[in-house]
């Protein structure tokens, strides 16, 4: 049996467990909100196992692509706290679109290369990121208007090295994941996900975003008037 198919089979088998077991219904803000006591509690008696499996759980859910990390966000920053529920969604998401980053590019390229085909906005997102890919990565990761699966599909197809691409997820997802550990305190007053990121604070990150791109605009006027 080729590694090809024993890990299609593996993933396959987690995320078939993921929908058997009812997932995303535990997976949402009012799961969350009705659990509260349940998760601290648990949380207080099992300090330590609680970060390895919090962490465990959001790899898994980032890497394979399943409905819920921003439901997965607040409860992090509600049972850790703003800090260390910061630093354990920077370390997993990274770690986990890292996993994607690699699964795409060394086992899944062809079928995945078939199925992002499809999509308009990723064809270009390809062809633009083989010059400025760490660039794009920090703004793609800093607006949140795009689908994090999404870039890390596209990523995979550019020419980014895994070092550069982690860099770039760790250091573009900041802002966010602080958004997310913050709001995460105040779970009891959170009635939808609609609520996470305000008109401003979506704006800034937009701003943000294109400050990353600067280099790029530089390097486009320079090559402009080099022409001239």
């Amino acid at each position: 049996m080729s590694v090809k198919l024993v890990t299609l089979v593996v993933l396959s088998f987690f995320i078939a467990m993921f929908f058997v077991f009812s997932g995303p219904d535990y997976l949402t803000i009012s799961a969350l909100q009705s659990n509260k006591a349940l998760l601290l509690e648990t949380v207080e008696q099992h300090y330590g196992l609680s970060i390895v499996v919090a962490m465990m759980i959001y790899i898994l859910v980032v890497a394979l692509s399943l409905p819920g990390a921003s439901v997965l966000s607040l409860a992090v920053g509600f049972v850790f706290g703003l800090w260390l529920g910061w630093l354990l969604l920077l370390v997993s998401a990274t770690v986990g679109a890292v996993l994607v980053f690699w699964l795409v590019r060394y086992f899944f390229y062809d079928w995945a290369k078939a199925k992002i085909d499809v999509i308009t906005v990723a064809q270009k997102i390809t062809t633009e990121f083989e010059q400025h890919s760490f660039n794009y990565l920090l703004f793609l990761r800093l607006v949140p208007l795009f689908p994090f699966w999404l870039v890390n599909l596209t990523m995979a197809f550019t020419s980014i090295k895994t070092s550069q691409y982690a860099l770039g997820t760790f250091l573009g997802i900041m802002p966010g994941s602080f958004v997310f550990a913050n709001l995460g305190r105040s779970l009891a007053d959170i009635k939808s996900l609609d609520q996470i990121f305000s008109p401003q604070m979506l704006l800034a990150l937009v701003l943000l975003g294109f400050l990353m791109l600067s280099p790029i605009f530089i390097s486009h006027f320079r090559r402009y008037r080099s022409r001239e």
